[in-house]
């Protein structure tokens, strides 16, 4: 039985990753976690970053490569920002994922990957289903369990928690001799929009 996938949902900077790595973590599994930006990765080399790639495969492949899915074997694989993944690449994510195996480029081989799915995107994908940017299937694979994170303007109270929390990480303290914040400096935090 595989782990079903996850779709975490919100704003840039609402901390998706964070999420993302602690579910790693919870899950018991051990293994790596492997995250990926998907609107980084160039759309030329996309199915190479993913799959992986035989030497020789194509010019520059001096060695052969594993890609993402085989580096996260046996743990989480991160895809944040799924929705910048072109169309021709998403039918192939959706194989893989149906399949469980996948195909280096210029390979011949099929391998077998398990690993937790983990997937991440701050515009929404119903909409983008429905313009025809997103495959519908594919949202459906990818939206089995959806978590949304609501920006900490949505979440007041967690605003000073958080900042009380940030202040004993970074100034290495705890006990009574913490740095605390001041009460005009808690008013500033609460009273910001955090866009």
């Amino acid at each position: 039985v595989h782990a079903p996938a996850v779709l975490i949902s919100g704003e840039s900077g609402v901390g998706k990753e964070r999420v993302a790595n602690e579910f790693h973590r919870l899950a018991g599994k051990g293994g790596p976690f492997v995250a990926v930006n998907c609107g980084a990765v160039p759309e030329t080399l996309f199915e190479s970053e993913l799959f992986g790639h035989e030497k020789g495969a194509f010019t520059g492949a001096i060695r052969a490569k594993k890609g993402y899915f085989e580096q996260a074997n046996g743990g989480t694989l991160f895809l944040d920002e799924i929705s910048e993944l072109p169309l021709a690449m998403q039918v192939k994510l959706l194989r893989a994922i149906q399949e469980r195996r996948i195909v280096h480029v210029g390979g011949e081989a099929s391998i077998a990957i398990d690993m937790r799915l983990v997937c991440a995107a701050n515009r929404d994908l119903k909409e983008l289903v429905e313009a025809g940017q997103f495959r519908q299937d594919l949202f459906y694979r990818i939206n089995v369990i959806q978590i949304r994170i609501p920006p900490l303007r949505e979440r007041q109270e967690d605003i000073l928690w958080l900042g009380r929390m940030f202040i004993d990480e970074f100034s290495g303290r705890g006990g009574s001799d913490r740095f605390r914040l001041t009460p005009r400096a808690e008013q500033v935090l609460l009273e910001y929009p955090w866009p």
